[in-house]
């Protein structure tokens, strides 16, 4: 499905917020504040998922070049976006089949697969592969 968004709503949200390349740590820093602002509303119009995407996007790239996410793995990327969001164990249980498999997972004790992957992602609005072993 293809979000279809509103040219002159997207293109105001683009002149409000000024994404672009990110090159400091402040600028990061804005757009992470951004992002948790998109984030923590109930519903976003199809231009603030587009900004959103864009944003996440922008943040990952920079964040890949600055920072060593090699010692990250899929649980603590998963523990790190739950807390960052506010999200609780309970949220889980749909996405891994009880609370005893959502506490595997946190625990380290069960690996996420393939189709848990893709609901965390969209849950928690990013690129599913960051809960998958590489």
């Amino acid at each position: 499905m293809t979000l279809t968004i509103d040219s002159a709503v997207y293109s105001q949200l683009l002149s409000q917020y000024q994404p672009r390349i990110i090159k400091t740590e402040q600028e990061n820093e804005e757009f992470l504040g951004i992002v948790e602002e998109l984030l923590s509303r109930k519903h976003l119009n199809p231009e603030e998922k587009t900004l959103l995407e864009l944003l996440v996007k922008l943040i990952e790239d920079f964040e890949d070049k600055n920072y060593q996410l090699n010692c990250s793995t899929p649980r603590s990327r998963l523990i790190h976006l739950m807390e960052a969001q506010n999200v609780t164990e309970v949220a889980l249980v749909d996405i891994f089949g009880s609370s005893e498999n959502a506490n595997k997972v946190l625990s380290g004790d069960l690996q996420i697969n393939l189709q848990q992957a893709l609901a965390l992602g969209k849950m928690l609005h990013v690129d599913y592969s960051l809960f998958l072993d590489e």
